[in-house]
């Protein structure tokens, strides 16, 4: 009898272990990726958007050299259809010359629960900005945000002949007077 006991209460320990499996294992987890591809004058990244907190919404950036715009918009989950685009001029944001030969590097990151920032860093100014993308004012259609611009560098010079090393000696700061300005060379 006592062996009877002792299997009984191994079958309801395994049975209970069992549906605490199942359960753990048929919950639904969101999937949260990022990914960001490029094709010859075209960079493209995802991430989270928050328009309405209580639907996690995908948001699709796409950076256009061509046209010099940085666009975005997002999936409306229930039509499965995009949401209009948010459109930033790039030349105007970044201070760049048409034509000027730019590279652009993009990715997103993780801000908050539903919600990506996108960093966007030229390399040939050595800029670089964060921007959010959202729902726009009373709700209706989408804004793309600059929350901060910097610079990780100084914009690089054009190399000079000789592995970009000028020719002659280097050249020597002018002397420069307690508490800044400037200093004025004597007049005879």
């Amino acid at each position: 009898m006592r062996v009877f006991s002792q299997l009984g209460l191994v079958a309801i320990g395994l049975a209970a272990g069992i549906v605490a499996t199942m359960f753990y294992v048929g919950q639904p987890r969101p999937a949260v990726a990022a990914s960001n591809d490029r094709y010859q004058d075209y960079i493209m990244a995802t991430g989270a958007v928050s328009v309405n907190p209580r639907i996690q919404t995908d948001g699709v950036w796409l950076l256009d050299y061509r046209a010099g715009k940085l666009l975005g918009t997002v999936i409306d989950r229930t039509q499965g259809k995009i949401v209009g685009w948010a459109e930033v001029d790039l030349t105007t944001e970044y201070g760049l010359k048409a034509k000027q030969d730019v590279h652009f590097l993009m990715t997103t990151g993780y801000v908050t629960q539903g919600q990506s920032a996108l960093y966007l860093a030229e390399t040939s100014t050595g800029q670089f900005g964060v921007y959010t993308m959202g729902a726009g004012a009373n709700g209706n259609g989408i804004v793309i945000r600059r929350h901060d611009m910097t610079k990780f560098r100084q914009q690089v010079a054009m190399p000079q002949p000789g592995f970009g090393a000028p020719d002659g000696p280097p050249a020597v700061p002018a002397p420069q007077p307690p508490g800044g300005g400037a200093v004025l060379p004597k007049l005879p």
